[in-house]
């Protein structure tokens, strides 16, 4: 392979063909992401209506008839 002067060579052939292997890695990342974050606030929600559950006398009230 010769290189005349002048000529920045940016990438070679090698790096455009691993671009395909990056993509889906990154959106397997991403979905996994996206769930985890889903479910922490959901947890997170229903720690909230546990503890408002749990100072709430009217609902206390209702679970015990």
């Amino acid at each position: 392979m010769r290189y005349e002067d002048g000529v920045d060579v940016l990438a070679g052939h090698s790096a455009l063909l691993a671009i395909p292997a990056f993509v889906p890695a990154f959106a397997v990342v991403g979905v996994v992401l996206a769930i985890a974050m889903r479910d922490r606030r959901a947890e997170r929600r229903e720690a909230d209506a546990a503890a408002k559950a749990d100072t709430d006398p009217d609902l206390a009230r209702r679970k015990e008839n």
